[in-house]
């Protein structure tokens, strides 16, 4: 699987308004023109089985 695809966060995760743009803060960091927020976003794994819910 190549990581060149990436998904990209629909609205702020802080404030909830979608006006994100890409932040120079560093790799998958956005930055929310709405609220002044800078956050990044990052793939930390898999889970070891599934869950049922």
């Amino acid at each position: 699987m190549s990581g060149e695809t990436r998904s990209v966060p629909l609205y702020c995760p802080y404030c909830g308004e979608e006006d994100l743009r890409p932040s120079e803060a560093g790799h998958g960091a956005w930055e929310c023109h709405a609220c002044a927020r800078v956050f990044t976003v990052r793939f930390s794994g898999l889970l070891s089985q599934a869950v049922n819910r």
